[in-house]
């Protein structure tokens, strides 16, 4: 009996993958929340931008969050259940409307996002995503520069070229002007590649 026990396989546990929550701050206390997630091992991400202040009479740049409110969340679903009913921090899903699910961004979504957003650049321009009509442009690839691998849809606009990379629903930002060298014109697919913004 002992030998037919041994030799049954143990049982494989199936690790949880991580995704990316979009999550709503209240109060503007998303770089606390930051600081919570930081200090338990939690990876996020907050747009940020550097800006001038004021500070005693002197102007100096000061990194600050370029969304209000806004963060995202990296982390396994069950621990992002145990986490929102554990903390203090005022923090709510943001909400599929179509699905009434918890919007979970794609992985490549957020990496091309992050490519630009995650540069701090004080110049890159964070749109109303229902008030723009940015998809309407080519979809291109940046080949150089700051933003190199990040894939948008170009927008010209008072002689420059842009490109805007969006998490659709949720938030836009647009390049500084980018040199027509540096961008591939990519076709439109149905469904989306690893790296990109979504086409519809």
């Amino acid at each position: 009996m002992n030998e037919e026990i041994n030799n049954i396989p143990p049982a494989v546990e199936q690790q949880e993958e991580k995704v990316w929550y979009a999550i709503r701050v209240t109060f503007n206390r998303e770089l606390k929340v930051r600081d919570d997630l930081d200090s338990l091992g939690i990876e996020s991400f907050i747009p940020m931008k550097y800006t001038l202040i004021v500070r005693r009479g002197r102007r100096v740049k000061r990194l600050v969050p370029s969304v209000h409110n806004l963060i995202f969340f990296h982390i396994e679903p069950s621990a992002m259940k145990r986490y929102k009913a554990e903390t203090q921090m005022p923090i709510r899903y943001i909400m599929n409307p179509a699905t009434k699910k918890p919007v979970i961004v794609p992985e490549w979504q957020m990496r091309n996002f992050i490519a630009v957003a995650g540069t701090c650049d004080e110049q890159l321009e964070y749109l109303e995503v229902d008030a723009t009509n940015f998809k309407r442009g080519d979809r291109v690839k940046i080949l150089g520069g700051p933003f190199e691998g990040a894939e948008g849809i170009l927008q010209r606009k008072r002689g420059k070229n842009r490109v805007v990379v969006s998490i659709e629903g949720i938030v836009a930002v647009a390049t500084t002007d980018i040199h027509p060298s540096l961008l591939q014109i990519l076709p439109r697919k149905k469904t989306p590649p690893r790296v990109g913004i979504l086409s519809k």
